[in-house]
């Protein structure tokens, strides 16, 4: 668990993460990649916003990597952008919409709080910059390592016929 600690009354109220007032939760950093892709073919790709724009970028980056004559899923939680009928998914994408308010059934929030307690606790950001850089180094720590990542989106449930 990441934890903040300031004098009674300066402290931010907020969950833990990367925390600056001044940035709205629509223009905090996103440095996505697919979940469970190599780290070969990860890449460094910073969305300054999380919207419709930033989401079709992501869905065309996914179609552009998946095999010809596959198709991928995507579990997604409800938020707008989403959920939004101007988003054009692609043919080879079936985008699965998890259930409101279960954050426990998305394994990348699973992800994110991994990422905040080994890498983003504890630390001030001077600029907008600094917390793209430190969040994109952080997701480039992780997706070195594949096996860890396989490991935080397994759930115990879901194994129905196969070993975990």
């Amino acid at each position: 668990m990441a934890r903040r600690m300031a004098k009674s009354g300066n402290g931010p109220s907020a969950e833990p993460g990367l925390v600056n007032p001044q940035i709205s939760a629509t223009k905090t950093p996103i440095c996505s990649e697919r979940f469970a892709q190599p780290a070969a073919s990860a890449r460094r790709s910073p969305c300054p916003r999380a919207d419709t724009e930033a989401m079709q970028l992501h869905l065309d980056e996914i179609s552009r990597h998946v095999a010809e004559g596959a198709h991928a899923v995507l579990l997604l939680d409800r938020a707008g952008w989403h959920t939004t009928s101007n988003l054009d998914v692609p043919a080879n994408i079936t985008p699965i919409l998890l259930p409101s308010r279960a954050p426990e059934l998305n394994p990348v929030e699973n992800v994110w709080q991994y990422l905040r307690s080994n890498w983003l606790s504890n630390r001030v950001f001077e600029t907008y910059d600094a917390i793209i850089d430190a969040a994109c180094e952080a997701w480039m720590k992780l997706i070195a390592r594949p096996e860890t990542i396989t490991s935080i989106g397994m759930r115990e449930w879901a194994h129905i016929g196969q070993s975990p």
